[in-house]
């Protein structure tokens, strides 16, 4: 049995749900990124305490199947994006299209519609918030990270940073505060 889990952005997650599952004494086929396959089906009791445990740390079951597919494309994004290898010509379109299965369009409308955001506009928030976290390790230069997360140039970064966080990625790294958002509240 397949049950869709919101706010599962990383392999911490994972591992965080796979031992609210054990605790719960409820065994597991697999998880991946936003959902959990059980070996059977649950009782009701299995289900009221797997909710109460799963909001507990921060997660949440979906049951409506338009949800399910918006935390399908989230975490499609988040881990794109998480692997640093986005080619300069990448189409969010395409990609999200090919890998679900479905019309962009339809994809887009429902995500929209339920987000407040276009799809796109998340995709960059996103890629924003993975740009604030390199900045912040110094591992990578800022052409470093412009060419794993796709941008066609530093100054296309630049501007697109400054757009949202109000500052160059050089000012951002000075500052003492560094206002970054968890990747589920983005």
């Amino acid at each position: 049995m397949r049950i869709f889990i919101k706010n599962m952005v990383c392999g911490r997650c994972i591992s965080a749900v796979q031992a609210i599952f054990n605790e719960a004494g409820i065994p597991l086929k697999s998880v991946i990124l936003g959902e959990a396959e059980t070996a059977s089906e649950l009782s009701e009791k299995q289900w009221e305490l797997l909710e109460r445990q799963l909001e507990a740390t921060g997660f949440e079951r979906i049951k409506d199947s338009s949800r399910q597919q918006i935390e399908k494309i989230k975490n499609l994004v988040i881990a794109e994006i998480s692997g640093l290898d986005i080619a300069e010509d990448f189409l969010l379109s395409e990609y999200l299209a090919s890998t679900l299965h479905k019309d962009y369009s339809a994809l887009s409308k429902t995500f929209s519609q339920n987000e407040n955001i276009t799809l796109e506009q998340f995709f960059i928030l996103q890629k924003i918030e993975k740009v604030k976290e390199l900045l912040l390790y110094n591992e990578f230069t800022l052409t470093e990270i412009a060419g794993k997360l796709g941008y066609k140039s530093v100054q296309h970064l630049s501007s697109q940073f400054r757009n949202i966080t109000g500052f160059t990625p050089t000012e951002f790294k000075k500052l003492k505060i560094h206002n970054r958002k968890p990747l589920d509240q983005v």
